[in-house]
């Protein structure tokens, strides 16, 4: 009997042992960040700001790659479903609460599903038509509107994505109706409003600023309710939609289920590259203000938030839930 019970105590000791080696070997492989966009869009812009310090941090290499499509939820699904050992991680977007709002069934739980690290970025999106389009300012965009109704088209980067529900609250707030080109995400949007093809982009300013500030687009509203110093002299939306609001996110998550010391662990990384100068200044460049979280509670209550808020701009600008 005795010997039965030394046996148990040196099995359980051992097993925790190898449990506290594991967690203190960690990482020891290339770790995969997962992003649901196309090259060159804000999603994986900031993945690629981040992943070098990240990899500094970690002591291995962080390989940023894309899985599109869906407005980002076939990134979010193949992530929920991956195996929870820290080594597939995925930068989420404001996409994620939106698409939480807008589908009914999801091949993932959008809040449960998830291990929260922390927020990376905040911002506001910017409403952009080419700079030789006839649109001076919001007021032109909503009087062709209402003259000649679903003829005045704006780009999004999927339906149901936070650029998509953007247009659409603008055009029921406004009274108008416009009509939807969804995208695969990445630089299409933009290539297809520089060249005429699409009247107006609702968009990252990651995707607007640097064409604004060359002249080729012409910033004609910024969705915060205040001006944002990152898009200087641009009015925002609620100057002529009055409390017409729309704000964005990034944040790191890992798969349900990730241990509580690698969530710390890459809690820890992830604040010592956030505070590190020359990568704030590359995510203001992208325009977002830098707000990392305090926890992964933190971050999950913020989703949380983020997804009633969406649910509620469903209802206010009257789009059923698929």
């Amino acid at each position: 009997m005795i010997t039965k019970i030394l046996f148990s105590f040196l099995l359980s000791h051992l097993f925790l042992a190898g449990t506290a080696f594991a967690q203190a070997a960690y990482p020891d492989k290339p770790i995969t960040l997962i992003q649901g966009f196309g090259a060159g869009g804000n999603s994986d812009t900031i993945a690629r700001i981040i992943a070098p310090g990240l990899s500094k941090e970690l002591g291995q290499q962080i390989v940023v790659e894309a899985k599109t499509g869906a407005g980002g939820n076939i990134a979010s699904a193949a992530v929920a479903k991956s195996p929870a050992d820290g080594y597939t991680l995925i930068l989420l977007t404001g996409g994620h609460a939106v698409s939480a709002a807008v589908y009914s069934k999801l091949a993932f739980n959008p809040l449960d599903d998830f291990e929260w690290i922390s927020l990376v970025t905040q911002f506001p999106f910017a409403v952009s038509v080419s700079s030789e389009s006839k649109f001076k300012t919001l007021s032109d965009v909503i009087a062709a509107a209402k003259a000649a109704p679903d003829t005045i088209s704006y780009t999004s980067v999927g339906i149901g994505s936070t650029q998509h529900l953007s247009g659409e609250l603008f055009a029921s707030m406004a009274g108008v109706r416009m009509t939807h080109v969804p995208y695969k995400g990445g630089a299409g949007p933009l290539q297809d409003v520089l060249g005429g093809r699409v009247d107006v982009m609702f968009d990252s300013i990651t995707v607007t600023k640097a064409q604004v500030e060359a002249g080729k687009l012409r910033a004609l509203g910024v969705t915060s309710l205040k001006p944002y110093k990152l898009l200087p002299g641009v009015p925002p939306v609620a100057d002529t939609i009055p409390g017409y609001e729309v704000t964005s996110w990034t944040g790191l998550a890992a798969p349900k289920g990730t241990s509580p010391e690698v969530q710390k662990r890459l809690l820890a990384a992830l604040l010592k590259v956030l505070a590190d100068p020359e990568v704030i200044a590359k995510l203001e460049n992208t325009g977002g203000l830098v707000t990392p979280s305090s926890s992964g509670a933190q971050m999950k209550q913020f989703v949380s938030g983020q997804i009633a808020k969406w649910k509620k701009v469903l209802t206010t600008a009257g789009i059923a839930q698929q």
